[in-house]
């Protein structure tokens, strides 16, 4: 990347941030790229609107579901050294690990957990939680409260409870809090100077809070929680960072694990696995998985990524491994995720050279939707599927366990946690696009607003998914 490069992708940024966030009412963004030994990093804004800081370049951001490859590559870390294998079931080193389908938990393997496809249904599962056993009551509470949607190795659903056991088995295996682990085995040897585990911590420097829009002016309003519990550590619920931070650790897997010090952090053979296929679903809304890695097609070219909602904001971090670059950014609204599709897109096409086709080129009139009607449900939510116009209807329904997970989840969902019946246009059998959107919409991140359906059996679909998750037919 020459300085001429680097200039012209720091102000396209900049340019580009400016425009969003002052269209669609976005407080604050911060964006960093780095690749062939040069880096920028461009931030705009506001990190916080009640104190009124700004976003500064090193201002700190909730991690949210990015932590999820650090999580995955702690787990590896101890594969490499002898003391975990991928193919041991779970109970194995967690013998307390169960789930309220007898025996279920017993198929489980430790690859399952890392790969998102361990079945454990339990995506809005919250308890509330804090403390060192943090993750020990996490994992107590599922023996109860959660059951399965498939067997082990049979499908792809994007998996929070699957990353908390693995984050509860590194505690047992290490003899170290969460926390504690992440912090010596990654932040110290990646470099991450400025990441934090906890509010606590993060209280001590600059640090972004999310924002909702208000649902009657649609201005930004500061979210009424910051981080989720501690139970949801490993998922990413509590670490934050920089910018800078994250493309240190992008930067470390582009080089095979070696961190930009020098510092080996995990084996090339580790790093090279968590880039390979664990399971693909065929679907084009669905990427498909590696191993805390999510691999987006982009034509011939392969990002590596994971977005990472946090209560009112949302991080991305790509890896591009044949451009040798990293993107890193957050934006503390929801809806910045729009943004940082747009500014991948554009390095990918611009900056990169790399022709992206289109994903879904037309949609088709005379698809029979009687397969799909319905009622599919996962881990407290319920989704009716019915025909109405000639088109695809879903409501979705919030239905909590209990009034701590309700106050959790409403606080994190901004303090609605009920949507409008939304329409779909059939792509094809078993594919379908939210009504009103352009097709082009779906070439990028947002490819995963499409919806489809799996496992036709006797005229019936077994499977709704939806942003990586699946819901079972009730």
């Amino acid at each position: 990347m020459n300085n001429n490069a680097l200039h012209t992708a720091a102000a396209r940024i900049r340019e580009q941030a400016a425009a969003y966030c002052a269209a669609n009412h976005v407080p604050g963004f911060v964006a960093g790229v780095h690749q062939g030994g040069e880096q920028i990093v461009v931030a705009h804004g506001t990190a916080n609107l009640t104190t009124g800081a700004p976003m500064l370049e090193d201002t700190g951001f909730l991690f949210g579901s990015v932590t999820k490859v650090l999580t995955t590559t702690l787990v590896l870390q101890q594969v490499d050294k002898g003391v975990l294998d991928l193919d041991t079931p779970v109970v194995t080193y967690l013998p307390e690990f169960a789930l309220n389908a007898p025996g279920a938990a017993d198929k489980i393997l430790v690859r399952h957990l890392i790969s998102h496809t361990n079945g454990i249904d339990a995506d809005l599962y919250f308890p509330d939680a804090k403390g060192r056993d943090a993750l020990k009551t996490y994992v107590a509470g599922l023996a109860g409260a959660c059951g399965v949607l498939f067997e082990p190795g049979e499908q792809l659903s994007y998996s929070n409870g699957g990353m908390i056991v693995a984050g509860r088995l590194l505690e047992v295996v290490t003899g170290l809090p969460f926390p504690e682990l992440l912090a010596r085995d990654i932040y110290t040897p990646v470099g991450m100077h400025d990441s934090s585990t906890s509010a606590e911590q993060a209280i001590l420097r600059g640090t972004a809070i999310g924002h909702f829009p208000d649902p009657e002016t649609m201005e930004a309003r500061p979210t009424g929680m910051f981080t989720l519990p501690d139970t949801w550590g490993p998922a990413g619920g509590t670490p934050i960072g920089t910018v800078a931070d994250l493309l240190a650790f992008g930067r470390t897997h582009l080089a095979g694990g070696v961190s930009p010090s020098g510092t080996r952090v995990l084996s090339a053979a580790s790093t090279a696995l968590m880039r390979q296929i664990s399971y693909d679903m065929g679907s084009p809304n669905t990427p498909p998985m590696g191993m805390g890695w999510v691999c987006y097609p982009f034509g011939d070219t392969t990002v590596l990524a994971m977005s990472g909602a946090s209560p009112g904001g949302v991080s991305l971090l790509c890896v591009i491994p044949e451009h040798d670059l990293v993107l890193a950014s957050f934006g503390n609204t929801p809806g910045a995720i729009m943004l940082q599709d747009q500014l991948l897109q554009w390095l990918l096409t611009e900056h990169l050279g790399v022709a992206i086709p289109t994903l879904i080129t037309e949609t088709e009139q005379d698809v029979d939707l009687t397969p799909y009607v319905g009622t599919y449900r996962s881990d407290q939510l319920r989704i009716d599927v019915s025909i109405v116009d000639g088109q695809l209807e879903e409501r979705t329904t919030y239905e909590p366990a209990d009034p701590s997970q309700e106050r959790v989840f409403t606080e994190f969902a901004g303090g609605t946690t009920s949507a409008p019946p939304q329409r779909y246009v059939a792509i094809r059998p078993g594919l379908f696009a939210p009504a009103g959107f352009p097709l082009e919409a779906f070439d990028g991140y947002l490819r995963l607003l499409l919806v489809s359906y799996h496992d036709v059996r006797d005229g019936q679909a077994r499977f709704r998914n939806g942003g990586g998750r699946l819901a079972r037919r009730a």
